[in-house]
């Protein structure tokens, strides 16, 4: 009856763990989802970006 009880707390606690992380995997999402979607809607966004163009015409040699 004790080792039942036992793997009954094991399993509540994988159970409580799982729940844990996934919640904060969740929140971790939302919150670069917010990030992203004010990063699109702010007048900065189109002026300034990160990636480099690569130049039209290629390099002389």
């Amino acid at each position: 009856m004790y080792e039942y009880e036992l793997q009954q707390l094991r399993a509540a606690d994988l159970i409580r763990r799982a729940d844990h992380e996934r919640q904060v995997r969740e929140a971790a999402r939302a919150r670069r989802a917010a990030r992203r979607e004010a990063a699109e809607s702010s007048p900065e966004h189109e002026s300034h970006t990160r990636r480099f163009r690569r130049p039209r015409s290629a390099r002389a040699a």
